[in-house]
């Protein structure tokens, strides 16, 4: 079961990294370069990423980060490393509330709104959507960055106590 425990802690690790990775990409650089072009074409692009990121890569980390996670921790509880198994379910856990529900509830139908809106009838329509929707999904983003960030933290926590007490 060791192997397996250190394969899946290996996967959760690597895609809680790239998803905070992406989230933090997003806050930090593409939404404020989206905000500093023409909202027409803010607007195209977002819908365009909004397409085009829903991909095998990306939805392997976005939806394996948990499962690995909770994997993970069920492994180590039932060899005995309580505190470690313990780290990588709470990291689960935090992924699962911070950075799926959020997606799910708040920016996914956000992308569907904006979607819906198709291309902007003149730039004022395309600045009023644009101004609906950067700030506050950007916002969320931001929040589903640092719950994400959380969650790697929590997970490099247990393989830090696996390793410790191996």
């Amino acid at each position: 079961m060791t192997n397996a425990s250190a394969l899946s802690a290996t996967l959760t690790l690597v895609a809680a990294g790239a998803v905070t990775g992406l989230f933090f990409a997003f806050s930090v650089a593409v939404m404020p370069g989206l905000d500093a072009i023409d909202p027409e074409r803010a607007v195209a692009a977002m819908q365009s990423i909004n397409e085009k990121i829903v991909n095998p890569v990306f939805l392997a980390a976005f939806l394996g980060t948990p499962l690995a996670a909770a994997v993970t921790g069920g492994l180590l509880l039932a060899t005995g490393h309580r505190a470690a198994g313990a780290a990588f379910l709470a990291a689960a856990g935090v992924y699962l509330l911070g950075a799926l529900m959020p997606t799910f509830i708040v920016n996914v139908p956000m992308n569907d709104t904006l979607a819906a809106a198709g291309t902007p009838d003149d730039a004022a329509h395309a600045a009023r959507l644009w101004a609906d929707y950067s700030p506050r999904w950007t916002a969320w983003n931001t929040a589903r960055g640092a719950f994400s960030a959380l969650s790697l933290l929590l997970a490099a926590l247990g393989a830090y106590l696996w390793g410790r007490n191996g």
